[in-house]
């Protein structure tokens, strides 16, 4: 098998075929700061997250508060919670979170893909699988702004015809 590999070689060589040159992805490393840890910025609408991680216990703590403290929906904590679970590391970072601007919703989703972001920079292998849940992309949705001869952006005024 080896022998025919090498004239499959000799051969490409005298024809004058180029063999492609197979560049392999750049190893990213990982970046943390001189306490170990990984900050990153999440945003979602109005909402600005900036997040810190660290090993630890799984606890999270937002704007001083614990996450069920600050977000007492279980939706919310829910959401918080699935960038963990995409990654397959749930109860392995503790999270220092401060949020600011917006409502709850989008503060927790700017909470998500700040941690989502953290974990990417801690750990580059649980890149992929972050990148395919879609948790390392910024959702560009925001509020339409309200137009001139209207109620809201698309909401007219009530119309009487008499």
């Amino acid at each position: 098998m080896a022998d025919v590999l090498s004239s499959l070689d000799q051969l490409k060589d005298a024809v004058g075929v180029a063999t492609p040159a197979v560049e392999a992805a750049p190893v990213r490393e990982p970046q943390r700061d001189a306490l170990g840890r990984s900050y990153a910025t999440g945003k979602r609408k109005d909402a600005v997250a900036r997040v810190w991680i660290k090993p630890g216990s799984g606890k999270v703590t937002v704007n001083g508060k614990p996450m069920n403290e600050y977000f007492a929906r279980p939706v919310l904590q829910m959401v918080i919670g699935q960038a963990f679970s995409v990654a397959g590391v749930v109860g392995e970072f503790d999270v220092m979170a401060t949020v600011k601007g917006g409502g709850l919703s989008g503060q927790a989703g700017a909470v998500k893909h700040g941690i989502s972001q953290a974990l990417q920079l801690y750990e580059p292998s649980l890149r992929a699988s972050l990148k395919a849940a879609g948790f390392l992309t910024r959702d560009s949705r925001v509020v339409e702004r309200k137009k001139y001869g209207k109620r809201k952006a698309r909401r007219s005024f009530q119309f009487s015809k008499r």
